[in-house]
């Protein structure tokens, strides 16, 4: 079913998952249309994307977020274009990035709303990933908790993904020896031959730890971690002292609902941290750098304009998909940012 101007299709969080989520965890439901009121606007959805830290708010878990509600929409970072307004800053036509969630239509009273313009505008889609938020992730923790030099080894995990693969890049910008962690041959290939890293290591394979030490000779002075597991332990016998860690996912554990077994690593993790006075920084990138998100989205132009950048998205067509797809992310099966286009800009179009 596609998008219709009558219906508004919307996946509903029917039950938490334990473990890795399951189809049985979503619920695909119809509703009228809203219609906007006194300074609100109505918002469709052309572009939704699916984010690993969506996992995490799936749980009840505490968390630094709200998790969301059972029986309630998903939510999520959307580009839409405005239907219908009555709020004196928008009108039909303009494209903005929201939060509309898992749903074709969303009212809004413009609060928190981005309203895309200039070169932005030739791709839409990614004012969620190298334009926005996973992009802004990449930047602002590899240069300002990271603080890459020139000539330094920087490690980045998931290294074609919609951060490792920004993070990589910026790094040789920065002058940097670059070393990828993917998983399969096809996209190390790639992060060496189209993102430009200097070498690229499988985490699939069983001697990841051997292939990062031949690849990172002098050591590792910064590794940008988002996956943890056995890659992180993999890494951080390679740190180098005062080497700094900055710290925005560890998908490798998203799905637990356990404590892992086996043998305790958190005596050799802080034993290193203070042997080689490692900075090792968690951070999340609205709460700790939404002031400076204008000086990220000005440079990022910049290096866009310029061809500086490459960038891929791994896009899934109509929003039924998006359960599917989100679980397949968990899994690794996407490779690049991973958006849902969920409409053509006009409704009926294919």
């Amino acid at each position: 079913m596609s998008q219709q101007k009558e219906h508004n299709r919307r996946v509903i969080l029917v039950s938490r998952p334990h473990g890795a989520p399951t189809s049985a965890n979503f619920r695909l439901d119809t509703q009228p249309v809203p219609t906007p009121g006194e300074g609100e606007l109505l918002l469709r959805t052309v572009y939704l994307s699916l984010d690993p830290y969506m996992r995490g708010r799936m749980s009840d878990a505490p968390s630094y977020v709200e998790p969301f509600a059972v029986g309630d929409v998903l939510g999520g970072g959307t580009v839409a274009i405005v239907e219908q307004s009555q709020h004196p800053d928008y009108q039909q036509g303009d494209w903005v990035v929201s939060q509309s969630g898992w749903q074709d239509y969303a009212l809004s009273d413009g609060r928190g709303l981005f309203k895309l313009q200039g070169p932005v505008l030739k791709h839409p889609s990614w004012a969620l990933s190298l334009l926005g938020m996973t992009g802004f992730t990449a930047y602002m923790g590899l240069l300002d908790i990271g603080n890459p030099q020139p000539g330094e080894t920087v490690v980045v995990a998931a290294a074609t993904g919609a951060v490792g693969s920004v993070v990589g890049q910026i790094a040789k910008l920065k002058g940097c020896r670059v070393v990828g962690i993917a998983g399969g041959e096809e996209k190390c290939r790639y992060a060496m031959e189209k993102l430009g890293f200097d070498h690229c290591v499988d985490h699939r394979r069983d001697d990841l730890a051997q292939q990062l030490k031949q690849h990172c000779p002098d050591g590792i002075d910064v590794y940008f971690e988002n996956v943890g597991g056995k890659v992180f332990n993999a890494v951080l016998p390679l740190m180098n002292s005062k080497g700094r860690i900055p710290l925005c996912g560890l998908i490798a554990d998203y799905n637990s609902t356990d404590l892992p077994q086996g043998q305790d690593h958190l005596p050799l993790f802080q034993g290193a941290i203070l042997r080689k006075r490692l900075r090792v920084q968690g951070f999340i990138i609205n709460q700790d750098y939404g002031d400076r998100f204008e000086e990220f989205f000005r440079q990022m132009s910049q290096w866009v304009a310029e061809d500086r950048l490459v960038f891929r998205e791994h896009r899934v067509d109509e929003l039924e998909n998006a359960p599917e797809a989100f679980i397949g992310m968990l899994e690794g099966k996407n490779f690049g940012k991973l958006v849902i286009r969920v409409a053509a800009d006009q409704p009926g179009e294919q």
